[in-house]
């Protein structure tokens, strides 16, 4: 059996309707489920994603929770259980540095750290509670801490301005609610989340896809789905710099995982997929729209037979190349 390996990345609210739609549409065209994937990474918005699928939430409620209507019995019963979608209050962030001890390292040992991380420590602590997502997340775990299969959740510390990724042997001991919130506490908008005695913020400060923690380990693909980037194809946009820095990251993260033999396939958003998302990734109102454009371009792009045939791992194919 091919081992398959999942990168989420970060996007906020809309970020999450992009996944969604995207693994809706590989699920229907390639029959690869992606819960059957060997190791998944989650970064803020594709932390929560990563999570429902450990949880053995199947790609069509992710997709038709965000709808709101259709799917199978249990989708339904599914959905009735979690509730409608968490709405996001808008930022509150207090006076003063996050902290001060990071943004003093930043001056004095700014090799050490990433400039967002750098950044981080300087910005004021956001004041909006992560607890309500952490215990969404929780219900679907019950008693169990942490999935079986692996399940990497990358935040940032607050202390040194380091990635740390939850799941890992290498990471302090917490359940995925507690993991999903520290990945997702955006600086200066959400309280950082405290685990350890250690305060962590957002993993996408060190990179939005962290992509670079699959080199090496043997997969034989790895499926990125992308939000924040663009496709090459694109027209000019007023936020075309950002998603094209972005793409740029995204293809230096993918050329380490291919140096170490692993094909990478990403899905980006299309000039229409980035126009439906609009320009603040956190309205809700657009999440619908989102959702079933991702779907409906990802699924154009899976028409493409020389691209399916790089998809051949999900299902079992040889490839002929």
């Amino acid at each position: 059996m091919a081992r398959i390996g999942l990168v989420l990345w970060a996007g906020g609210v809309l970020g999450h309707a992009f996944h969604a739609g995207v693994l809706g549409a590989l699920s229907e065209a390639t029959g690869w489920d992606p819960r059957d994937a060997e190791i998944i990474v989650g970064t803020s918005a594709g932390s929560h994603v990563a999570a429902y699928l450990r949880a053995d939430v199947p790609a069509s409620t992710l997709t038709s929770r965000i709808e709101g209507r259709g799917g199978t019995d249990g989708d339904r019963q599914l959905r009735h259980r979690l509730g409608d979608p968490l709405p996001v209050p808008p930022p509150r962030p207090r006076a003063g540095m996050a902290a001060p001890r990071l943004a003093l390292r930043s001056m004095t040992r700014p090799w050490s750290m990433r400039p967002a991380a750098a950044m981080a420590g300087w910005l004021p602590a956001g004041q909006v509670s992560m607890r309500p997502f952490a215990a969404r997340i929780n219900l679907l775990y019950g008693d169990t801490a942490w999935p079986r299969r692996e399940l990497w959740l990358p935040a940032v510390d607050l202390e040194h301005g380091r990635r740390t990724v939850f799941g890992r042997g290498d990471a302090p001991t917490t359940d995925v609610g507690t993991a999903v919130a520290a990945s997702c506490a955006v600086p200066a908008w959400f309280r950082p989340v405290t685990i350890g005695g250690i305060r962590y913020v957002d993993g996408g400060v060190h990179s939005a896809t962290n992509l670079d923690l699959l080199a090496g380990r043997g997969l034989d693909l790895v499926i990125v789905s992308s939000p924040m980037s663009i496709v090459r194809s694109a027209r000019p946009r007023v936020d075309l710099g950002t998603r094209w820095s972005l793409r740029m990251a995204l293809g230096r993260e993918a050329r380490a995982v291919r140096q170490s033999g692993t094909d990478v396939v990403a899905f980006q958003p299309t000039a229409v997929d980035a126009t439906t998302m609009g320009w603040n990734g956190m309205d809700p109102r657009r999440r619908r729209q989102v959702v079933d454009q991702a779907r409906r371009s990802a699924a154009q792009r899976l028409e493409d037979d020389r691209f399916r045939e790089r998809l051949a791992p999900l299902t079992g194919r040889a490839s002929s190349s």
